[in-house]
């Protein structure tokens, strides 16, 4: 019989401790001999050479033990904003998840980032204060500051005492003779939250440890309450206890009869040995090897040479996997980390923690590797797709979109280390989209020289900022064969890739209002080919304008910096609310423009000589004000000088026609 499989996230802020963590838990469950160490690059998750030489996790790291007859598969993700893409796609796959987060730190700014995201899909949480030995050390302090910036209420498991010193324990709250404050308010959560306890208590009723404990699991399943443990991983303090809460209160993964195969792909590394390996969480149907599969995000299908599942940190060849398994599978050329497997269903949406919003260049240092070094980002950007990596063949660039500098940094290493290639990467170049400024017809008649038909009027029209794009058809049938139809809501993105000003082209609601296919001459490719034509007339004729990305923030600092921070804050065109004074310290909340803001936290970090804290998310785009931002030349060819070009090429076109 298959044992209860639990899927766990490990997540926090850079350098809380959940790398270290995740090695005693599985010291302790036996999956590991010897402990490794962070500090000297041994840990088992971190298999990467920057990833030991630096002691911080890059890639989300997937590995498997077993506890009190419970398999637990743990993904350890990184805690740094730049690699946010791989803690996207794991909370996708994971039924709970253990937060950790520093006694002496407290709740920092990627934790409030992961936060909004566990409560967006719901996923059970439970949180782990570590570090409660170190100077400085608050784990009551850090109880309140979290149940008041994430808004949850706390249930404390196990308590701290002796925090900041080398003799720092813990002590159980229930079912033991402790009564303090911190039991009675974790009571209180707890009552809150369940009704059924709650009026057994007005009426004077005696419950027991027992009781709440056991109203602990339905509560944290359904996200009400946040169970809490303190503890010091690095000493082993704390870890066994948590491993048993993981087994008391998560969730295990849920399983179904469903035959349709519905399956995610978190993660996707290249092996030496086993060349592609997609990690894969199973949400219906099973996975087997030798089968073909249908990739539903790529459209085609692909063939699994083996499947593979973690048994403590050593793959099992071969093995089937079933809904609610996280396992392997290589040799599915062309899949991507992020793609659906079969059908969609039941599949969590992707969230969003950070979006990249700078562009740069790579430029091999020696010309001779440029082919090379194109095919190298191919293969990474399946990897990390966030890279979203272009190649713009007739001007040989090759462009990738970032999350910060630090990727820069791990790029430049991977290159050099996996592909032995050098490579130097331009100063980053903010990412604006661009929009039409009035409602416009853009035509095309693409119909000579014969065989070719494709005549269409499209309406586009401004929509909302930040609504996205949006695209319907009002021409029957009849005028246009339902396969053409389809082919130009298939090229309606490409079409938008780049516009006017040459950046893509957003919020735009485009209607095809005629049309016009031949019974003999018409192809799918005419309609793929004018499509492009038609909409960038439409643009042409009802302007553009820039669009640049704004990022909202959060600033706490000592009151006395707040004419300094907001005085600073208006030279960077940033827009923000009346501040929020809490004892000595203030509030700040607000926007600003991403391309002021590229320095900010270096500037903020030296006002308050690093005693502020500095929360920033993507907000969305906003209209871009006259001279500020960047208008580029159109990459590739131009659709609207295309079209002549290809007429020109058939010997179809003369100086006096207007093919569009």
């Amino acid at each position: 019989m298959k044992k209860p499989t639990i899927n766990i996230g490990v997540l926090a802020h850079v350098d809380a401790g959940k790398t270290t963590l995740t090695e005693h838990f599985l010291y302790n469950s036996g999956a590991i001999r010897t402990l490794g160490s962070v500090d000297k690059g041994s840990t088992s998750t971190d298999s990467l050479a920057l990833e030991k030489e630096r002691g911080i996790s890059i890639k989300a790291a997937t590995t498997s033990f077993e506890w009190k007859d419970t398999k637990i598969n743990l993904i350890d993700t990184p805690g740094h904003v730049d690699f946010s893409s791989e803690v996207e796609r794991a909370l996708c796959v994971v039924d709970a998840v253990v937060l950790v987060v520093s006694a002496v730190e407290g709740v920092q700014a990627h934790t409030l980032n992961i936060w909004d995201s566990l409560q967006e899909l719901h996923i059970p949480t439970l949180i782990f204060i570590n570090k409660i030995d170190r100077q400085g050390a608050d784990a009551e302090g850090t109880i309140t500051q979290i149940e008041r910036d994430l808004k949850t209420k706390t249930v404390v498991l196990y308590a701290s005492e002796n925090d900041g010193l080398t003799d720092a324990t813990i002590t159980p709250v229930f079912n033991s003779d402790v009564d303090s404050e911190i039991k009675e308010k974790s009571i209180e959560h707890i009552l809150e939250s369940d009704e059924f306890l709650l009026e057994r208590f007005l009426n004077s009723e005696s419950i027991k440890d027992d009781e709440y404990v056991k109203s602990i699991h339905k509560l944290t399943i359904d996200t009400k309450i946040t169970p809490v443990y303190t503890g010091i991983a690095k000493n082993n303090i704390g870890v066994t206890e948590l491993l048993d809460g993981i087994v008391a209160y998560c969730p295990t993964s849920k399983t179904t009869t469903t035959k349709e195969l519905s399956a995610f792909v978190f993660k996707l590394e290249h092996h030496k040995v086993f060349g592609t390996m997609a990690h894969v969480k199973v949400f219906s149907g099973k996975l087997s090897s030798k089968s073909t599969i249908y990739n539903d995000t790529q459209q085609v299908e692909t063939k699994i040479n083996q499947t593979k599942q973690l048994h403590n940190t050593k793959y099992v060849d071969n093995v089937i996997l079933q809904s609610g398994d996280i396992g392997v599978i290589t040799g599915v050329l062309g899949t991507k980390a992020g793609d659906v497997l079969g059908s969609s269903e039941g599949i969590p949406k992707l969230p969003q923690l950070h979006i990249p919003v700078l562009s740069v260049q790579v430029i091999p240092n020696n010309n001779a590797d440029y082919n090379v070094l194109a095919d190298a980002l191919q293969q990474l950007d399946r990897e990390i797709p966030s890279l979203s990596f272009k190649w713009f063949k007739a001007e040989k660039e090759l462009q990738l979109l970032l999350m910060g500098q630090m990727q820069v940094e791990i790029l430049e290493h991977v290159l050099k280390e996996r592909f032995s290639i050098n490579a130097s990467f331009t100063d980053p170049q903010v990412v604006y989209k661009e929009t039409i400024s009035t409602k416009a017809e853009g035509y095309i008649r693409y119909w000579m020289p014969k065989p070719c038909w494709a005549i269409m009027t499209f309406l586009i029209e401004p929509a909302p900022l930040n609504s996205g794009v949006s695209y319907h058809s009002i021409v029957s049938q009849n005028d246009v064969h339902i396969k053409y139809q389809n082919e130009i809501e298939r090229t309606i993105p490409k079409a938008l890739a780049q516009g006017i000003l040459g950046w893509e082209v957003t919020d735009v609601k485009i209607t095809l209002i005629k049309g016009e296919d031949h019974n003999v001459h018409s192809r799918p490719g005419d309609f793929n080919l004018a499509t492009p034509m038609g909409i960038m007339q439409g643009l042409k004729i009802g302007g553009t304008h820039l669009l640049e990305p704004i990022l909202s923030f959060e600033i706490k600092a000592n009151e006395s910096l707040l004419g300094k921070i907001t005085s600073e804050l208006s030279t960077r065109r940033a827009t923000f609310d009346t501040p929020v004074f809490i004892d000595e310290v203030f509030h700040l909340k607000g926007r600003i423009p991403v391309a002021t803001s590229l320095d900010f936290s270096r500037k903020l970090n030296s006002i308050t000589s690093g005693k502020s804290r500095l929360r920033v998310q993507f907000h969305g785009y906003d209209t871009c004000p006259k001279g500020e931002g960047v208008v580029r030349e159109y990459k590739g060819v131009n659709p609207l000088d295309e079209a002549q070009w290809i007429l020109h090429r058939r010997g179809a076109y003369k100086a006096d026609e207007r093919v569009i």
